[in-house]
């Protein structure tokens, strides 16, 4: 059986003391693995994503049941810098980038503590991976397209060299083609440089085609788990994640109405 890497156990989030967002949430990731969060907007998939990487601080929130485990030590509630000296770098839903910043400012500005010779080896590796950046360095960010943001917000994450990269909606708000890049381009990530990840989305047909494992999350609850076959054989998913009709009902919408219905036992 292979390593893992995370494992989150019981995980609970409150918000302001009050709002539990996320409870008894618990995955594996294991080495080298791609492995997929799926559920809504609002579902709970962000912030556990943010929990794992340290910065649900800065939201007035906190873990305050189960625990977050990497590498075989707890990292619940520590600061978002402790985590990512630990190897995990989150790549964020937004706010990705230094507007302001070129290309290779932005790449440059993501390593603190590397000679000038690590620093250039890192560069080349995020240009091989994104040659459009190589062509746009001298660009400011600011002037970037959406799906040039998101591979510069990829790009300054692998220039921390991370064992755990976690990725938060890379398919939001690009075209069917660029997704499909960026999503060929983590395999390759995962494949060549042997880097875990932890791919949150909405989208759950483009992440079931990279992972190795996938989670459905509704209400801030897992429920569902699996392999990608199983999960997109899943009559529910099928219909709810596959099929189309996510602006109009949840995973648990369609199980009472199929209850309603009798196709449950």
């Amino acid at each position: 059986m292979a390593e893992a890497l995370l494992i989150v156990e019981q995980l609970e989030v409150v918000y302001h003391r009050v709002v539990t967002a996320v409870q008894g949430v618990s995955l594996k990731v294991e080495r080298g693995q791609i492995v997929a969060l799926l559920g809504t907007n609002g579902a709970g998939k962000t912030t556990t994503l943010r929990a794992i990487s340290g910065f649900i601080g800065l939201d007035d929130a906190r873990v305050t049941q189960g625990s977050v485990v990497y590498k075989g030590e707890r990292i619940e509630n520590k600061p978002p810098y402790e985590v990512t000296a630990r190897g995990i770098v989150l790549v964020p839903e937004r706010q990705k980038v230094f507007e302001n910043l070129t290309v290779a400012e932005n790449l440059d500005a993501n390593v603190t503590r590397a000679t000038s010779a690590e620093r250039r080896r890192l560069t080349e590796s995020v240009y091989t991976y994104f040659p459009a950046l190589a062509r746009l360095k001298s660009r400011e960010a600011g002037y970037l397209s959406g799906g040039e943001r998101q591979m510069l917000g990829i790009g300054g994450a692998l220039m921390c060299a991370p064992e755990l990269l976690l990725v938060d909606e890379l398919s939001l708000g690009l075209s069917p083609i660029m997704v499909e890049e960026l999503m060929q381009r983590l395999r390759a990530i995962r494949s060549e440089l042997g880097m875990t990840i932890l791919l949150v989305e909405q989208n759950a047909q483009v992440a079931l085609d990279i992972a190795d494992h996938g989670y459905v999350i509704e209400n801030g609850r897992l429920v569902l788990d699996g392999t990608p076959e199983r999960l997109s054989s899943h009559a529910d998913v099928r219909e709810f994640y596959l099929g189309g009709g996510a602006a109009r009902r949840s995973y648990r919408d369609v199980k009472q109405y199929r209850r309603s219905r009798r196709w449950y036992g």
